[in-house]
């Protein structure tokens, strides 16, 4: 055991699968910002500022899953390359129509909830409760954040 209770094995099953999570949640988190620069059309600016939301909401959150690795004692990856390695939101170049454009946010969103009840579980599995926190309030911002853009549909 380490002297905070978790061993070595559980902190680095948590740390690998928390990378995923950063590595998803910052790619959501482009994405989201390429839909705010990009958006046009009679719903511009609602849906800006919903964007613009989102976006800033993620940013906290890379932070505190960053924060987490490290607390952890481990480094961060915290380049491109390594995020497109790890993550399993496909990385997209181009700019779509609005309603396509929300269908990807929607599905992005809904990977990275998969994974947070994965990470979850694993967490609380290992009594790791400051991560099963922190996983329940990333769920709650992202199952509102799928329910708001299935509303505008």
């Amino acid at each position: 055991m380490h002297e905070t209770g978790l061993d070595n094995e559980a902190k680095g099953s948590i740390s690998g699968a928390l990378s995923k999570l950063l590595a998803d949640v910052y790619t959501l988190y482009l994405k989201t910002q390429n839909f705010h620069w990009n958006i046009h059309g009679p719903e511009f600016y609602s849906l800006h500022k919903l964007s613009e939301e989102h976006y800033k909401e993620m940013a906290e959150a890379v932070d505190e899953i960053a924060e987490r690795i490290r607390g952890m004692g481990f480094f961060v990856e915290g380049s491109m390359e390594s995020f497109l390695k790890l993550t399993s939101i496909p990385e997209d170049h181009k700019v779509y129509p609005k309603l396509k454009f929300i269908e990807q946010l929607i599905e992005a969103h809904e990977t990275v909830i998969r994974e947070a009840r994965s990470l979850g579980t694993l967490a609380d599995k290992h009594a790791d409760h400051g991560t099963v926190d922190m996983i329940g309030r990333l769920l709650l911002f992202h199952e509102k954040a799928v329910w708001m853009l299935r509303s505008t549909l």
